[in-house]
C-alpha cells in the first residue's frame, strides 16, 4: 500500500490542496501543451542535439504530483497517437501510432511511469532540496531508459550496438537537464516561501 502524501506539491502549494475540476484540467492540458513544445526546441549539443522534453516530464511531475502529472503526460500521447504533430521530429518522420510503434517508442511510453515516479517522490518532499531533486530526477531518467531501450532492442534486435544508439549519445544532454532541475525546483519553493500569501497557516 503507498504510503500517505506528506507534502504538498508546487501546484497544490500555489492553487490549493483541494483545486477544483477546472484548475485541474487546465493544469493537465497546460502541461500536455508544454511538453508539445518542448519537443520541438533542439539545443545544439554534442553529440546529438538535446530537446527539453525528457526535462519537462520529470519536471511536471515533480510540480503537479504523480495523479495530474500522469493526466498531462497521457493525453500528450494521446495527441501524438491519434495523428498530431507533438511528438520530436513530426510530422516529418512519421505520425501516429506508426511514429509511436518506431525505435523510439519506447522512451515516449516510459514518460508515463517516469513523470508518476518523480511525482510520487515530490509528494514525500524530494523536490526541496537540490540533492533530493537530483536523486528523484535520476529515478526518472532511468525508467525512462529503461523502457527506450528494452524496446530499442526489442525492434531493432539485441545484436544491435543498443546502448550506443540508445544511450550514450544523450548522456550528456541528461546530465545536463538533471542538473537545471535540481536548480530550478529547490529555487522555485524558495520563492513560493517568500510569498506570505502562499505560506501554510
Amino acid at each position: 500500500m503507498l504510503t500517505a502524501v506528506t507534502h504538498p506539491t508546487l501546484a497544490s502549494r500555489l492553487f490549493g490542496l483541494n483545486v477544483s475540476r477546472a484548475v485541474r484540467l487546465t493544469l493537465v492540458v497546460g502541461g500536455s501543451l508544454v511538453l508539445w513544445a518542448s519537443a520541438k526546441i533542439q539545443v545544439p549539443l554534442y553529440p546529438v542535439p538535446m530537446t527539453m522534453q525528457t526535462l519537462v516530464v520529470l519536471t511536471l511531475g515533480m510540480a503537479f504530483g504523480w495523479r495530474l502529472a500522469a493526466a498531462a503526460v497521457a493525453l500528450y500521447l494521446a495527441q501524438g497517437a491519434f495523428g498530431l504533430p507533438v511528438f520530436a521530429g513530426t510530422p516529418e518522420r512519421g505520425i501516429g501510432l506508426a511514429y509511436v510503434m518506431g525505435p523510439t517508442g519506447g522512451y515516449l511510453l516510459g514518460y508515463l511511469p517516469a513523470a508518476a515516479l518523480c511525482g510520487w517522490l515530490a509528494e514525500r518532499g524530494w523536490d526541496r532540496s537540490i540533492m533530493k531533486t537530483a536523486f528523484a530526477m535520476l529515478a526518472g531518467n532511468v525508467v525512462i531508459h529503461t523502457f527506450g531501450l528494452a524496446w530499442l532492442g526489442a525492434v531493432i534486435g539485441w545484436d544491435k550496438p543498443v546502448l550506443a544508439l540508445g544511450l550514450f549519445p544523450f548522456a550528456l544532454g541528461d546530465l545536463t537537464k538533471l542538473a537545471l532541475a535540481a536548480l530550478i525546483l529547490p529555487l522555485a519553493w524558495q520563492l513560493v516561501g517568500t510569498r506570505p500569501e502562499l505560506r501554510r497557516k
